[in-house]
């Protein structure tokens, strides 16, 4: 199955998702403290993280940001499992950049399959050739865009912001994610180009407009109609 990294320092609880988790086939490793975890992580990312939010050593929301910013661990899906339980600190993991948000306590079997589902929602399409999303075919090999069998006209830099909104479809992305994986840099304080190339996208195709949701200070979400 999946190797999850569990970053956790209640021991108890953290058996309890270690021991659920190897009953639903997969490898799991425990870390404890916050200190040096985002560099472990980074090193050998693996398929998914459990996320405690308070930890001695390091912040968990400062954790998620770190790990949603480095392109090793960019894409890893993370599940925040924490005891804050308001609703401003579920928007801001969510908006930081985690799949799904679980607040303890928590049923073992529930928290088994949100992994599960996570899993499903963000499984890697690397290999596919032709994407669909809705009424809208794009054509990896050949960089051609068509709604409802209508050809869209991208420049090169619209049509590989649009595949990756399509392949991360249902995941909110930050402005600074975005412009390190689509334009091949690092974040040097100035997202604006994204946001230029986000409104021509939604100019030219009525169906980003419509499906496009702006994330508030962060990034942008694709609305998954599958989920």
């Amino acid at each position: 199955m999946s190797r999850i990294s569990i970053v956790e320092d209640d021991r108890d609880i953290a058996d309890l998702i270690r021991l659920s988790l190897q009953k639903a086939g997969h490898t799991t490793e425990v870390l404890s403290s916050g200190d040096g975890v985002v560099a472990r992580l980074k090193g050998a990312p693996p398929d998914l993280i459990v996320l405690d939010l308070m930890l001695p050593g390091a912040d968990g929301f400062d954790i998620c940001r770190a790990l949603r910013s480095d392109t090793a661990t960019a894409a890893t899906p993370i599940i925040v499992v924490s005891a804050r339980a308001e609703e401003s600190d579920r928007i801001r993991g969510l908006e930081l950049g985690a799949d799904d948000y679980v607040t303890k306590p928590f049923s073992p079997k529930e928290l088994v399959a949100r992994v599960a589902a996570v899993q499903r929602r963000v499984a890697p399409r690397a290999e596919e050739r032709v994407l669909r999303y809705r009424t809208m075919t794009i054509d990896t090999d050949r960089h051609v865009v068509s709604d409802e069998g209508v050809e869209v006209a991208l420049t090169a830099k619209e049509f590989l912001l649009l595949e990756y909104l399509v392949r991360h479809r249902g995941r909110v992305v930050s402005r600074e994610r975005l412009l390190t994986d689509v334009w091949g840099y690092q974040y040097v304080g100035g997202t604006r180009t994204v946001d230029v190339h986000v409104r021509r996208l939604r100019k030219k195709l009525p169906l980003i407009e419509a499906s496009l949701a702006t994330i508030h200070q962060f990034g942008y979400k694709l609305l998954d109609p599958e989920s």
